[in-house]
């Protein structure tokens, strides 16, 4: 390497990126553990939630809403969709007033593996976490203020 190049961070644990892929990369391991019995990927289960949540607030769910709710990429929303849809997770109709979308509903059988992924998820979690301890509140916080910041 270079003498010549200076770096901010003196070490990868001065790094809030590194520290970040790191902390991102254990913590999916522990999802994937939890979820892979239920046949879904942590990306599936977060779409399906999504449509699980926004069903709460609407029966006219589309491909566009569940993108936004999740900040996820549109194209890879309508792939993801597409598998959940022939694993019998959610369902995809007409849109009864847009004909360029569809209405995406999560089936009984979705909503089933939903509501048990969730719990595993949420225990999942927790233990991950659990170092934080009463600072989880303020962690959160700081998520959310990076999320906010960043967001287009």
């Amino acid at each position: 390497m270079p003498r010549d190049i200076e770096f901010h961070f003196k070490s990868p644990n001065n790094s809030p990126g590194y520290l970040l892929g790191q902390l991102t990369m254990l913590w999916q391991r522990k999802q994937k553990k939890v979820l892979d019995p239920l046949d879904l990927t942590h990306t599936q289960f977060v779409l399906l939630a999504a449509v699980g949540w926004l069903s709460k607030k609407s029966k006219a769910v589309t491909q566009i809403d569940i993108a936004n709710q999740s900040n996820a990429d549109r194209m890879m929303v309508s792939k993801v969709l597409r598998t959940l849809e022939e694993k019998g997770f959610i369902s995809r109709q007409e849109h009864e007033t847009d004909t360029r979308a569809k209405t995406i509903r999560l089936t009984a059988n979705g909503g089933v593996i939903l509501q048990k992924a969730i719990i595993k998820v949420e225990n999942a979690d927790l233990a991950f976490f659990a170092t934080l301890d009463t600072k989880i509140s303020s962690f959160n916080r700081n998520m959310l203020r990076l999320i906010d910041k960043n967001s287009e």
